[in-house]
Parts: C-alpha cells; structure tokens; sequence
C-alpha cells in the first residue's frame, strides 16, 4: 500500500533522510536511489509517497518513491554505462594481455586487488547509508579508484546503485579514471614502472 509523508530529515551531501508518514506511523528511511529517475532533488519538507517495506532488521525503508502530483513513472530505459560489464571487461582484458605479455602481470594484478578493495569501500559505504553507520569519506572511495580500484568500483556502483545519481562524484571519479590511464600509460612507456617492479621483485 503506498503512503503519503513529508521528508523531515535530509542530508542532500549523502542522499538519504527520512519521511514520516501523514496521520503517524513508523518513520521510514529514504535513499536518493528511490526516486524516479529525473525528480528534482529532495528537501526537508516535501510530501512523497512510497511504498514502506521492511527490511530483515526490522527497519522500514521507502520505496518506489514520487513527489506529490508527480506522474507514475514509465519503465527505466537501460543505463547509458553498463558499469558491472565494463569494469569486468577491463579486468578480463588485463588479465589476458597479462597473459600474452602485453601487459605486466604485476600491474594486473595491482588492479585486480585495487579494484576488490574499492568494491568493498563502496559495499560498506552502501550499507552504512541503509543503516545510518558511520560512512565512508569519499575521499577515501576517489583515493582507491585512483590508485587502480576504477574497475571495481564500476562493478559496485551498478551492483549496489550507489553513487550514480550524485553527479558531483560522478564527475570526480571519471577524473580519477583518466587521470589514473594516463599514469599508468605514462609508467609503462617511460620503462619506470618496470624499473621500479624490477627493484621490487629483487
């Protein structure tokens, strides 16, 4: 059954806050994610409805959330990026050119780890969202995709639908994208990064 309530909390630098339904009840917590796709961004007072639902701890979450008057929303096209195929596509072609000697195995094998580790940051950022824990400094998420997480970070980011309606990080992270290639690309041509592997593995 879908409520009616207003947004009492927001916290716009995260995306989540809270509605209270109209007439009482339970608070519920509500996530940017919820929303249809092109809904201006909340604010502390806006009158929404959404669908409760209750989670296995118990806590009631808002889904399927609209702003007052707006229309039902027509079936989401695809995503322009598909993230999770990306990144797995850019892992599987390290490990191949790895594999043919195109690439050193070192620098893969840099990346396969960075990217479980930045996975992990963005799951446990995600969770912490759901659960009002301490989050995650997204610092720390640029930090590790930066160093060679990018590719697992696109997987979490599709996986978990987290951070992919907050343009600013989007604009910051694609940053650490290219920034990161072009070190990379930079390393390897200049014969740098074998040095430094050589000294490494002597």
């Amino acid at each position: 059954m879908r409520l009616a309530g207003r947004i009492t909390d927001w916290n716009d630098d995260k995306g989540f806050g809270f509605v209270v339904p109209t007439g009482g009840g339970a608070r519920a917590f509500v996530h940017i994610n919820e929303f249809q796709r092109g809904s201006r961004r909340p604010l502390v007072g806006d009158l929404i409805s959404y669908f409760p639902v209750v989670d296995a701890r118990g806590r009631t979450n808002a889904r399927q959330i609209r702003h007052a008057g707006q229309k039902m929303e027509v079936p989401r096209a695809p995503s322009r990026v598909p993230r999770a195929a990306l990144g797995l596509a850019i892992l599987s072609a390290g490990v191949a050119a790895a594999a043919f000697d195109l690439l050193p195995a070192v620098l893969v094998g840099i990346y396969i780890a960075m990217s479980v580790v930045s996975y992990l940051m963005y799951r446990s950022d995600k969770i912490a969202a759901q659960t009002e824990a301490q989050r995650v400094p997204e610092a720390n998420l640029h930090l590790a995709d930066l160093l060679g997480g990018w590719p697992g970070a696109l997987v979490a980011q599709q996986r978990f639908r987290h951070k992919t309606a907050k343009q600013s990080f989007q604009m910051i992270f694609w940053a650490t994208v290219a920034l990161n290639l072009v070190v990379a690309a930079w390393l390897l041509r200049s014969g740098m990064f074998a040095e430094w592997a050589g000294r490494i593995g002597g």
